[in-house]
């Protein structure tokens, strides 16, 4: 009986001492409390608590935690969004009353889920409820904005701290989504055709520059080549005129006829009408009596000149 009630003994004190060690994981603190009030709280690794007395009442995570909500709000136009949110959200500091805050604010975790969706989701809503349907979608930032100023102090009392919102998806009813594509649609035609408007404007008016351009160049070259003309016309008769005036002195000091010069001009000129005449037809009276006829016209000019001279 004795060495019974000893292997009895030896039992119990072991059972005890291995109650009394208690290993917290990483990332995590457990709450302890002595006849169901808190005590004091256990950091990670391997901690001792007094047997039979202290109990582990909970184990808090102190990581980053997410959770997806989907929910509806009407815009004060009484448009119909849908959002799609992520919610990441953590324990605010590892301080004893957060902790006491953390552990027995709420009965349990799904409490506390519940009340933490319900209270964004009507922040979102309340916010929503103020704004055009048209600017909900960008107002994205401003909506994220205003949830984390109204709900932090609300989560603050709750000990934990909202890290993150992230609205993933916003949409609209079906027959809003459908008249947005068509604005949309009908905006990117309208710039897609002022864009053409422009361009064919800019080309027309590149075109007509370089057509203006083109016309004063031509113009301009025109007007050199006509004065070019001139000049060589005039060239050519002065020329014309010294080699007569020669000609005609070198014949009155041979003592020869200077009918014999307008003979030959009249000979060269008949010549030349030949040669460039290009298929043009050119009558000319090709008798004596003609020839006499013009003879004697030529002579009377040049005697003309001479008297007046």
């Amino acid at each position: 009986m004795m060495s019974y009630a000893l292997l009895i003994f030896v039992f119990i004190v072991i059972v005890v001492l291995s109650s009394s060690f208690v290993t917290v994981k990483q990332g995590t603190i457990a709450v302890v409390t002595v006849f169901g009030k808190y005590k004091r709280q256990l950091p990670p690794g391997l901690n001792f608590k007094i047997p039979l007395i202290e109990v582990i009442q909970s184990r808090i995570s102190i990581q980053n935690r997410s959770v997806e909500l989907s929910f509806q709000a009407v815009t004060q136009d009484q448009a119909n969004v849908y959002f799609k949110a992520m919610l990441l959200y953590s324990v605010l500091n590892q301080e004893e009353e957060t902790i006491k805050n953390v552990a027995f604010k709420f009965v349990d975790a799904t409490n506390l889920m519940q009340a933490l969706i319900r209270t964004i989701e009507g922040s979102i809503r309340a916010y929503v409820a103020t704004q055009n349907q048209a600017n909900v979608l960008a107002q994205r930032n401003e909506i994220v904005k205003h949830v984390k100023e109204q709900i932090d102090k609300v989560l603050e009392t709750w000990g934990y701290h909202l890290q993150d919102l992230q609205l993933n998806d916003i949409t609209f009813d079906e027959e809003i989504m459908r008249s947005m594509s068509r604005v949309v649609a009908s905006n990117n035609l309208k710039a897609a055709a002022e864009n053409e408007g422009q361009a064919l404007l800019i080309t027309k008016t590149k075109g007509a520059e370089a057509e203006g351009n083109a016309i004063k160049i031509a113009a301009a070259a025109e007007r050199e080549a006509a004065q070019l003309r001139g000049q060589g016309i005039a060239l050519f008769r002065a020329e014309v005129a010294h080699g007569m005036t020669k000609a005609a002195q070198e014949m009155e000091q041979a003592n020869l006829d200077i009918s014999v010069i307008l003979f030959t001009m009249w000979t060269e000129s008949i010549k030349h009408f030949a040669e460039n005449s290009d298929g043009n037809v050119i009558f000319l009276d090709g008798s004596t009596e003609g020839m006499n006829k013009t003879m004697k016209e030529m002579m009377s000019l040049q005697l003309n000149k001479t008297s007046k001279g």
